[in-house]
């Protein structure tokens, strides 16, 4: 798909992780999900994914693939720095930025101690994160809406828009 600025386009959906070594807008929307952008200025690449539950389990279930493990926001971080690793980037230069995690739907947890999975999201993507030495530089985690994202891959930008609201720059 082409965007309007002339862009190859891609939408993300829950469960995928994408690389791209060209300018590129990648494209998602968010609810409990987290998303993280990757970004190297230097080799112009980015990459994004778009993950729906915060660990893999520790038992894969038979016949899962690589694919599968994108549904998890620690696997996609983890598959994601490496791919870039091979690619010679060096993780300080990487732009990092993180969005989601909102209890977008009413939830039975409040006050009983219990985290939301948009709360598990958030926590373990900003854990993982740390642990691979990756910095995040901007984010626009939790609360009570959805997000749309827009990540140029050839600048950098995202622009991120919470649902019902306008875009604001990251």
């Amino acid at each position: 798909m082409t965007s309007k600025s002339g862009l190859p386009s891609y939408d993300l959906q829950p469960g995928e992780a994408r690389l791209v070594r060209t300018p590129t807008i990648l494209q998602t929307i968010l609810g409990s999900c987290v998303s993280v952008t990757f970004w190297s200025e230097r080799q112009c690449v980015g990459a994004m994914c778009h993950g729906v539950l915060p660990r893999c389990p520790k038992q894969w279930p038979t016949g899962s693939t690589v694919l599968d493990g994108h549904r998890y926001v620690d696997f996609s971080i983890r598959y994601l720095a490496q791919q870039l690793d091979s690619l010679g980037i060096n993780r300080r230069e990487l732009v990092i930025k993180v969005f989601g995690g909102g209890d977008v739907l009413p939830v039975r947890c409040v006050g009983t101690g219990k985290l939301t999975i948009g709360a598990m999201n958030c926590e373990a993507a900003l854990q993982v994160l740390e642990e691979e030495g990756l910095n995040v530089t901007s984010s626009d985690l939790r609360g009570l809406v959805g997000r749309k994202l827009r990540f140029h891959t050839g600048t950098g930008e995202v622009l991120m828009r919470r649902l019902n609201s306008s875009y604001s720059k990251r």
